[in-house]
């Protein structure tokens, strides 16, 4: 395992990433929500690439930890039922989304992870991009190499981590849930339609 800072753009939020590239799965996201997630936080320049995709490095919760700042986590979800999407309410840099307490997954976003800060390159850290996934979504309406949707070579990989994830109890500590409660450690603002709309 990679031990990767993790630092917000003001550096008020801290921490470390236990990752490797064996130890979760690669992607760019093109899909609208992630676009959105990005204008929402006026961060489109830091996070999305020409044709509006996000690096996302999916890994367990566990191998996640906030060192200082934490009381700065904030969350957002673009609808009453999407994802629980995380930043640093500091300065709206954008650190990963979640699916719920009861899912032992984040797909951490670039952004907040440090991974040069010893001169090593994101792909050393985490490895290539295994998969460019909604590229039918994406800005200009393609990208290179993507696929439509999602790639079906992409399941058994998501799917066995998930599992191991899940029997292995990698889904605790969370920094994003209480374990008793199963509640967010920050309230959610949920978008109404509207304001969903409005980033398009």
């Amino acid at each position: 395992m990679n031990d990767v800072p993790l630092a917000c753009s003001c550096k008020k939020m801290r921490g470390v990433a236990a990752v490797s590239p064996s130890s979760g799965t690669r992607v760019v996201c093109y899909c609208k929500d992630c676009q959105a997630f990005a204008a929402f936080l006026e961060k489109a320049d830091l996070v999305l690439d020409a044709h509006g995709g996000s690096d996302i490095f999916q890994t367990a919760p566990s191998r996640i930890r906030f060192t200082s700042g934490a009381a700065e986590l904030a969350c957002v979800r673009l609808s009453a039922e999407g994802m629980f999407r995380w930043y640093a309410g500091c300065c709206k840099t954008p650190i990963g989304n979640t699916l719920g307490a009861k899912m032992p997954f984040v797909g951490t976003i670039s952004a907040i992870m440090d991974h040069a800060a010893d001169g090593r390159s994101r792909d050393a850290v985490l490895g290539p991009v295994v998969g460019r996934i909604h590229g039918r979504e994406a800005i200009g309406g393609s990208a290179p190499g993507a696929h439509p949707r999602a790639a079906l070579s992409l399941v058994p990989r998501v799917v066995r981590n998930l599992a191991v994830w899940k029997l292995s109890g990698a889904g605790w500590p969370s920094p994003f849930f209480e374990r008793d409660t199963k509640a967010p450690r920050a309230t959610p603002r949920i978008l109404t339609p509207a304001e969903r709309a409005a980033l398009a």
